[in-house]
């Protein structure tokens, strides 16, 4: 079974230094980068996966979650995004522990996206999420809108699928004020992708919310209508 010392050790095993002093320019944050490519970063992980499961695997997530180093983080992330867990509040709980230590869109995105499918699997999360509407940490109310993108995806949706989407827009709606980009750029990306499937209630929301949203992000939504 892989250990989260075994576990930094084959990350470190890849850091590459030049990558490492680029990454730090750009993404800005005080943290430990490696340079180790996506494409590594998924190798080790699809490993430790097969070695650790249940609880041992989110114990390896959260050790590796809590070391603060760019690559570890992502890695934490991979580790707890899967389709189907049979039994999936720790895990759930131990994403939620995330989001609010969350400060640079490729971590939170990676972070969100194990995330939806913990909400997705268990719709009646989205109580909770509501509490995070005007949470005044903006990765926590950037988290309402990235963690329940599959509602913007589906082909065939049920009546109660209707209702959470609905449920969602009125909190994109909530946060149409909010002039932060971050924020901005999360209702857009949520309504182009809903345009996809759903371009009324796009159309809708533009018309009841538009004079409230920065012109990039109106055009953004409206880019595959």
């Amino acid at each position: 079974m892989i250990t989260f010392s075994q576990a930094l050790e084959q990350l470190h095993a890849l850091t590459d230094p030049k990558i490492a002093a680029q990454m730090q320019n750009s993404y800005k944050i005080d943290r430990l980068y490696l340079g180790v490519s996506n494409l590594d970063i998924d190798t080790l992980y699809k490993q430790w996966r097969i070695e650790v499961d249940g609880d041992a695997r989110i114990s390896l997530a959260s050790e590796l979650w809590d070391s603060n180093i760019h690559e570890a983080r992502i890695a934490a992330a991979k580790l707890l995004t899967q389709a189907r867990i049979s039994s999936d509040d720790n895990v759930w709980q131990e994403i939620t522990r995330w989001i609010p230590t969350l400060d640079h869109a490729v971590i939170a995105d990676q972070v969100c996206g194990a995330g939806a499918r913990r909400l997705k699997s268990t719709p009646e999360r989205l109580d909770q999420v509501a509490t995070w509407v005007q949470d005044e940490n903006i990765w926590v109310r950037r988290s309402t809108l990235t963690l329940t993108m599959p509602w913007t995806k589906m082909n065939n949706p049920k009546a109660e699928d209707f209702d959470q989407r609905d449920q969602v827009l009125s909190w994109a709606g909530e946060l149409a004020s909010d002039t932060e980009w971050l924020i901005q750029k999360a209702i857009a990306t949520w309504l182009s992708s809903l345009s996809k499937h759903d371009a009324p209630r796009v159309l809708s929301f533009l018309e009841k919310y538009g004079t409230k949203m920065k012109p990039f992000a109106i055009n953004e939504s409206c880019k595959f209508l």
